[in-house]
């Protein structure tokens, strides 16, 4: 068997609500997507979410190869952006094609891709993640609720910006949540808003009134002093590593003690990647947690894994044009059967969504930026700015 080409559509899309966080606390409901198809001559294609520019660069790689050799054709991808280091575009590609191979190979084994990782089971603990500093309490409320309503029992607030709001929301969370479990799994994100000794006073004052479970992000994502000064300082285990680019970025916190949760996703250069860094995770005996993705896809990897703890869950409505084989039960993600990722493109919807989006008076910058006094003070929410958040 030899891949043949690679094939590409992007579409663009409005969600079903916004998401914002400490940095962009407006938020978005802009979205925006790609399908990678990976095709073969044995007329069996994979598929991936995701892509971008680059991966034209990396397709002569893997053109010609067998598609089953996918940890040796992701090491081959690895080496070629070696010099200019695994990130960026050159990541999101390579993260991409491992993805479409890994679903490739589950395809051609006829099996399910949490089956082909080595997965004894279908089932993933999941954690409810609204992305939500940019929401009302009302909208809190009834995102946690619809959470509770399907069995999960742990959440993720956005904070960072004011504490007695923090405080309101969190106890919103947490109300919602005991619907479940009369001690919910509680944590707080402030996406490397602060620095440590921020950090540190903030936690503090939260962990007066809550039992926190994980603080994520509480210093830059490569701080491994500032983490561990972090997590030395409060009760909550200290999460981070979404934001890195792939293993070997890890070993420094690995290393010095700054990380008590590893965060592992797509973005760790696709499922290769992250499944090399919860095995390393593991021999420090250090859970993993897998973040968020549409479709949720990435449970197949967590099903796999022995330290997994939990994974992230949004769902603002970013699978326009695709159905997916898992579903939310008694607070887990259930894999279904069908064979690789599961997902099916409905070729009709995606046609429509492949024409720009209409653009809005007020419609914001992506919410996934730096903002203002990071690190150096904190900057509360403007009068424009709730008065934007307000708006639907």
């Amino acid at each position: 068997m030899k891949v043949t080409g690679f094939r590409q559509q992007s579409y663009h899309f409005t969600m079903g609500r916004r998401v914002g966080d400490a940095n962009g606390p407006v938020g978005s409901d802009r979205g925006s997507g790609g399908f990678l198809y990976i095709d073969t001559d044995q007329g069996v294609t994979g598929i991936a979410l995701g892509g971008g520019p680059a991966v034209r660069k990396f397709e002569p790689l893997i053109v010609g190869q067998d598609p089953r050799g996918v940890v040796g054709l992701w090491k081959r991808m690895c080496d070629a952006a070696f010099k200019g280091g695994v990130e960026g575009q050159d990541k999101a590609a390579i993260a991409a094609i491992d993805v479409a191979l890994w679903d490739l190979k589950a395809k051609l084994n006829d099996e399910p891709l949490w089956k082909t990782l080595g997965a004894s089971s279908p089932r993933v603990k999941a954690y409810a993640s609204g992305i939500d500093l940019c929401l009302s309490d009302d909208e809190i409320a009834a995102f946690y609720g619809r959470m509770a309503a399907v069995g999960i029992d742990a959440g993720k607030l956005k904070v960072g910006l004011d504490m007695e709001e923090d405080l309101r929301r969190l106890g919103i969370v947490k109300e919602q949540l005991s619907k479940v479990n009369s001690r919910p799994y509680l944590m707080i994100d402030s996406n490397e808003y602060w620095s440590p000794k921020q950090a540190i006073r903030a936690i503090g004052e939260i962990e007066q009134q809550f039992d926190l479970t994980w603080v994520e992000e509480p210093a830059r994502r490569w701080d491994y002093r500032g983490l561990r000064q972090v997590s030395e300082a409060v009760r909550a285990a200290v999460a981070t590593g979404e934001n890195l680019n792939g293993p070997q970025d890890f070993y420094p916190l690995l290393l010095n003690q700054a990380v008590d949760v590893v965060e592992v996703g797509v973005g760790t250069t696709g499922i290769t990647g992250a499944m090399q860094v919860a095995h390393t995770a593991a021999t420090f005996e250090i859970p993993v947690a897998m973040m968020n993705c549409p479709a949720n896809y990435m449970a197949h990897l967590a099903a796999a894994l022995p330290n997994h703890m939990m994974m992230e869950v949004v769902d603002p409505g970013r699978e326009p044009c695709f159905t997916f084989d898992n579903t939310i039960e008694d607070g887990f993600i259930v894999l279904g059967d069908a064979p690789g990722l599961g997902i099916t493109i409905d070729d009709e919807k995606l046609a429509q969504l492949q024409e720009p989006l209409p653009r809005k008076e007020w419609q914001d910058p992506q919410p996934f930026y730096r903002r203002e006094g990071a690190g150096l003070w904190i900057k509360p929410m403007t009068d424009d700015e709730q008065a934007r958040r307000r708006m639907k």
